[in-house]
């Protein structure tokens, strides 16, 4: 790996009456202003973290209640139901212990158990609140009164300014769908699939499991969901994700794309400079906490557990199954960058802070005009994380565990995350029908060996100056990344195809199946989806030792169309309708199956909708870009019968 020459702390000589140490002032300024800032961040936490914990109170509110408390025992009036005096007699008696003392330590202790209480009280009513779901099932636009009523009191007990992980402790553990429910939803969705027989048959298997052993199966996945939050995800990282043997790139990485239109400079080092300082600055909120969180119309509060693995976080391989380094050391301050073949540690702090974008500009610019080649191995060395992960692992046991090599590769898997100076240059290009899918494969595998796949995300950027994110997909979902993404980039998404709002101008069957799709996503959103049970079902069973053909066949089966909704506009930062040319182009992934489709599709306001799709060329069954026109054109067809409709 290039190193940066790095400043010498101190210096050094030895005389006949032992080492003469030369302390450089300079050196410890930095030193004094980086411990200064050490501390700033430690007690910025700690403040933020007892906001957090005792959330949706405040810390003022103790001392409300105190006060109040401590007012009444002097106007002779016990609130507390003598409970004060037995508090008090628990107490001893000593020099330093008065009969006053006593009183005032008394009151004080039942005033914080009040408050803690109270605090209990309202998380518990916030967590009944938010198990309500009917408004996700309520038409676009409509909102029953009970809906009203519900937002009115989620709000009222939400508090005023949150935390990133303010709702944590209120969010309600994940239900576990009956049976009977999962079951029949699941043989509706193949129905269309199945020819007579097959259903049949199907039915039949699905019948036989609903009476045994599902039942106990089931016993399990309620016990489970009762003593963890979410009875899904641990069990889901592990047996789909880390426990995978093929290749993450294409089968599992996502990208993200930049605006579609609108670059602000065709300087590489210049954006690179202000990309990555507007993540640090991300990333110094997020490690605070002082990020808001997530929330549906602006009041329904998402879980932020995600968060916490994007930043000095690496997917590990191993021979069996893979983990994580989690952000042990989230303190790490450097970046790794990767250009022609060459590794480089750039150091992001000066003195305790960030580096400026112009600071950063630098440095890039240096490495741009670094002619210097590869050393021996290093050309294609990201390639590793690219493959199979068994041989990954192997070589990582085999030649990375001492010396130079180790440390190398711990530098980069510490580090805040990857960056590549990409030697190309991609984005749309409205002379060339194919630059956005050039442009997209770029980010979902580049040339195979210059993305660091294993890295919680690769931020490319390109020599004209576009950008894009390559995002390891275990850790987090898409709205993760794209929250980030949206802090200092605009909406992203595309090949645009213009739509009205369907709902209105169809009645006919492209809207039965939209209304059929709506409710299965509602429903997977509220805990009710049928491949999370299913799954789980299916992982009880094999720690069982008891054989399943219903769950056997159910998830053997190939699932050759995988699709993505991703959101747009979480943060509101900015009105597309006034400003379309900060329409961005969304993001994709590769297909789940080899002779399959992977299709992102985002809705973006009320005019915009693109698609992602892809496909392999090894199949001969698949054209993603066939298939893309085919989209466009029942899009067309869609509008087309809308104006009909309105003309009649």
């Amino acid at each position: 790996m290039a190193e940066a020459h790095q400043a010498v702390a101190f210096q050094f000589t030895v005389t006949p009456d032992g080492i003469d140490l030369q302390l450089s002032r300079e050196v410890l300024k930095h030193i004094y202003l980086s411990g200064v800032t050490s501390w700033k961040k430690r007690a910025i936490r700690f403040k933020n973290g007892v906001l957090t914990g005792v959330y949706p109170a405040s810390p003022s509110s103790w001392l409300i209640v105190v006060i109040a408390i401590m007012s009444t025992m002097y106007a002779r009036i016990d609130p507390s139901r003598g409970m004060i005096d037995r508090i008090k007699t628990s107490l001893p008696v000593s020099e330093f212990m008065t009969v006053q003392t006593q009183m005032v330590l008394s009151a004080i202790l039942f005033a914080t158990g009040l408050w803690l209480s109270f605090i209990f009280l309202l998380r518990y009513i916030l967590k009944a609140l938010l198990s309500y779901h009917s408004w996700i099932f309520e038409s676009h636009g409509k909102m029953s009164f009970s809906t009203k009523i519900w937002l009115v009191l989620v709000k009222l007990l939400s508090g005023r300014r949150p935390l990133l992980y303010s709702f944590q402790a209120s969010l309600p553990r994940l239900p576990v769908p009956s049976i009977d429910d999962t079951i029949r939803r699941y043989l509706e969705s193949v129905r269309p699939l199945l020819d007579d027989e097959q259903y049949k048959q199907m039915e039949t298997v699905a019948n036989d499991f609903k009476k045994d052993p599902a039942p106990k199966f089931q016993k399990h996945l309620k016990l489970k969901s009762w003593w963890a939050t979410n009875y899904v995800s641990d069990w889901w990282e592990e047996y789909i994700y880390l426990r995978g043997r093929d290749p993450i790139m294409v089968n599992s990485n996502f990208y993200t794309m930049d605006l579609l239109y609108v670059i602000p400079t065709h300087r590489q080092a210049a954006r690179a400079g202000n990309v990555v300082h507007a993540m640090l600055q991300y990333r110094r909120k997020l490690e605070r906490g002082e990020l808001t969180p997530l929330r549906a119309l602006g009041i329904v509060p998402m879980c932020s557990f995600q968060y916490e693995r994007m930043f000095n976080t690496t997917r590990i391989p191993g021979i069996e199954t893979g983990n994580y380094i989690f952000p042990i050391f989230p303190d790490r301050k450097h970046l790794v960058v990767y250009h022609r073949g060459r590794f480089f540690k750039v150091w992001l702090y000066y003195g305790g802070r960030h580096l400026w974008p112009s600071e950063l500009e630098l440095q890039f610019q240096r490495i741009l005009d670094d002619k210097s080649e590869p050393q021996p191995g290093e050309l294609k060395l990201p390639s590793l994380t690219a493959g199979n992960r068994v041989p990954w692992a192997r070589a990582r046991l085999k030649y990375f565990t001492e010396g130079i090599n180790q440390a190398s590769l711990e530098a980069i898997e510490t580090a805040a995350f990857f960056l590549t100076l990409d030697d190309e240059a991609h984005g749309y290009d409205p002379e060339n029908i194919r630059s956005l899918d050039l442009y997209a494969k770029s980010l979902l595998h580049g040339k195979c060996y210059d993305r660091w796949f294993d890295k919680s995300f690769t931020l490319i950027v390109y020599k004209n100056g576009k950008i894009g994110v390559n995002t390891e997909h275990s850790w987090a979902d898409s709205p993760i990344i794209g929250h980030m993404w949206e802090h200092f980039s605009r909406p992203l998404f595309k090949n645009p195809v213009e739509y009205q709002h369907l709902s209105n101008g169809i009645c006919f069957d492209l809207k039965i199946s939209a209304d059929k799709h709506q409710n299965m996503y509602r429903l997977a959103m509220t805990g009710a989806g049928i491949d999370r049970h299913l799954f789980c079902l299916y992982i009880v069973s094999k720690v069982m030792g008891i054989d399943s053909p219903f769950l056997k066949q159910v998830l053997s089966e190939p699932w050759r169309l995988s699709t993505s909704q991703t959101p747009q506009q979480q943060l509101n930062l900015i009105d597309i309708q006034k400003f379309p040319k900060y329409v961005g182009a969304g993001g994709g992934f590769g297909p789940v199956a080899d002779d399959g489709y992977g299709v992102s599709y985002i809705i973006v306001g009320e005019n915009l909708i693109t698609f992602h799709i892809s496909s392999k060329f090894s199949s001969p069954e698949t054209d993603s870009f066939r298939f893309g026109q085919n989209i466009r054109q029942a899009m067309l067809d869609i509008r087309a019968l809308f104006n009909l409709k309105e003309k009649m």
